[in-house]
């Protein structure tokens, strides 16, 4: 096919008004499956329109191809260029659909230590420092983080649960409403938002303030509305990126500053290590069948 020519799926679409019988069935399924055509044999395509080998090297040849050898080439180069776009979108393109795996890991590795050594000159240990404290005097701590979100987010919920800090975890519009109404003077609502730029959460931080809480946000992006929003916010230094590889990146900063806060506050409590978790640090492990 001419540079700038449509697609053979493009053709196909376009030849259907005037195609009928095993034409019309050969097209039918090339459409139905452009991708299980373009690996396929001739015979196969046939079989599947229920006709001949010659029905679709006639369809073929009125697409404007020398044969069906062309028009399933043409499809592949279609079927691939969708494949890498739609994976260059999702994935990123530090990686490839063909990258072995030892490949794969180091460019993983390199990116989340890169964003380490950026949240290492990014992350405000003032801030953090003020954040611990207010965290271990709270009557409550109430920590929100959606879909990626909220794995740093529930991570340092459960770190500090487990060491008897009064925290609870929200996740949905819902639950952060009510949890926001919850909230006074001297507790804490916790954000964690790569983007900063979820209405939900910033609802949340709004109302949460308005009941007089320390509102807190970790954030990639501190000039955000709800980094500007939140009484308290820590740059991770890493922002949203475009691609899941990026975003992945940040994960590792997400976390460092997640595990920073549990380590701060544990250090202001260090007696509720062993206190309250029978599972605990200097604790025998208790087993339900014990």
């Amino acid at each position: 096919m001419k540079a700038g020519s449509p697609s053979p799926v493009a053709l196909v679409k376009r030849a259907l008004p005037e195609l009928s019988g095993s034409l019309r069935r050969v097209a039918d399924q090339i459409l139905a499956n452009p991708d299980e055509v373009s690996r396929g044999s001739i015979t196969k395509l046939a079989e599947a329109a229920q006709t001949s080998a010659s029905a679709v090297t006639r369809l073929s040849t009125h697409l404007g191809y020398a044969g069906y050898p062309a028009l399933r080439a043409a499809l592949a180069m279609e079927v691939g260029r969708g494949l890498e776009a739609g994976w260059t979108s999702d994935i990123g393109s530090a990686i490839g659909p063909a990258d072995p795996p030892e490949q794969v890991l180091n460019v993983l590795a390199s990116t989340q230590a890169n964003a380490l050594r950026t949240a290492l000159s990014a992350i405000d240990l003032d801030a953090a420092t003020r954040v611990a404290d207010a965290i271990a005097a709270a009557r409550r701590t109430h920590i929100y983080g959606e879909w990626g979100d909220a794995i740093p987010a529930r991570e340092l919920y459960i770190r500090l649960l487990r060491i008897g800090i009064p925290v609870w975890f929200f996740d949905g519009p819902q639950s952060s409403e009510i949890g926001a109404g919850l909230l006074g003077e001297g507790d804490v609502a916790l954000v964690v938002t790569r983007s900063g730029h979820d209405n939900t959460m910033l609802e949340y931080v709004k109302r949460s303030k308005a009941r007089s809480a320390l509102t807190v946000a970790i954030t990639g992006v501190p000039a955000s509305p709800l980094g500007r929003a939140a009484d308290v916010t820590l740059d991770t230094g890493t922002p949203v990126g475009g691609t899941w590889t990026e975003f992945f990146a940040g994960r590792a900063s997400d976390t460092l500053t997640a595990g920073l806060l549990f380590v701060l506050v544990a250090q202001r409590v260090p007696d509720h290590l062993t206190a309250n978790a029978p599972n605990g640090p200097g604790q025998p492990v208790v087993r339900p069948d014990s």
